[in-house]
């Protein structure tokens, strides 16, 4: 007849009666013939992926392998359809499709854009959490300005028009910005300047002043500091400077000034007179 050993010690129960056990899942799992995990903390070499992706519901299990690889490489590697064909044996046609499967849900964004030669990329945003393009967008290039292209300029500020644009005028106010530089070395203008202030230095002349006059204007009271846009300060002065026109003679006001510019028909030379036609010197034959 067996008899009990009243002398040996109960075994002791677990604090946690079995629950939490960091092996009870691999033990039900061992009976169940689930998965296992054989896990192992890695410290190099890894990338992070979320369980929206890893399980997702909808896309193919193509999509989710092939996010995950993108997601893995370094930025700037080659994701295109050619590249990722060459790397897996899917082929072109299932790993476009997969592309397109996660461009739909979110996790892949590709554009079309010119690069500077004039040739069309794509170019492809991966995305590790959709919703969130403000974290995972990278920040656009700024267009780079080739070398033979000039650097744009803000618009200089508009000059006054002359009521008449003689070619006479217009080559004598061109006389007048040339030698501005002999006043000070420091209007010294371009082309293109001399182009823009023209008019305006027209405009001047047009109101019956000399152009030592209109020189005088613009080269007195200058700032001391190196002139960095002297074409903007003269095109300043000569549209806040500006002198009003002088009055026409009326047989009421025998001693006002001349007649307005009118342009010859003959020789296309400057007069004054009280309207279009010849000059004194093609109206007496000279």
């Amino acid at each position: 007849m067996d008899t009990q050993n009243s002398s040996v010690r109960p075994r002791a129960r677990s604090r946690n009666d079995g629950k939490n056990h960091p092996s009870r899942g691999a033990r039900e799992a061992t009976h169940r013939g689930g998965v296992i995990h054989d896990n192992s903390r890695h410290t190099t070499r890894f990338t992070v992926i979320g369980n929206h992706l890893a399980q997702h519901a909808e896309l193919s299990l193509l999509a989710i392998g092939l996010a995950v690889h993108i997601q893995s490489l370094p930025g700037g590697a080659q994701v295109d359809i050619g590249t990722l064909a060459d790397r897996f044996p899917e082929g072109r046609i299932r790993i476009s499709g997969a592309l397109r499967e996660l461009e739909a849900h979110g996790y892949l964004r590709r554009t079309r854009m010119r690069t500077e030669g004039g040739r069309m990329v794509t170019r492809t945003v991966s995305c590790n959490q959709p919703g969130r393009t403000g974290a995972t967008e990278e920040p656009k290039p700024r267009p780079r300005r080739s070398t033979d292209e000039p650097a744009r300029r803000r618009a200089l500020p508009a000059v006054p028009q002359p009521a008449y644009a003689a070619p006479d005028l217009l080559r004598t106010a061109l006389g007048v910005l040339s030698g501005l530089r002999r006043e000070d070395p420091r209007l010294l203008l371009s082309a293109t300047d001399a182009e823009h202030l023209v008019p305006g230095v027209a405009a001047w002349l047009e109101r019956d002043l000399t152009p030592e006059a209109v020189q005088r204007a613009l080269t007195t009271g200058l700032p001391p500091e190196p002139l960095h846009r002297p074409a903007a300060l003269l095109a300043h002065r000569l549209a806040a400077q500006l002198p009003p026109p002088p009055p026409f003679r009326t047989p009421d006001s025998p001693s006002a000034v001349r007649h307005p510019l009118q342009n010859c028909d003959t020789c296309d030379r400057a007069f004054r007179g009280p309207e279009p036609g010849t000059c004194g010197a093609c109206a007496s034959g000279r």
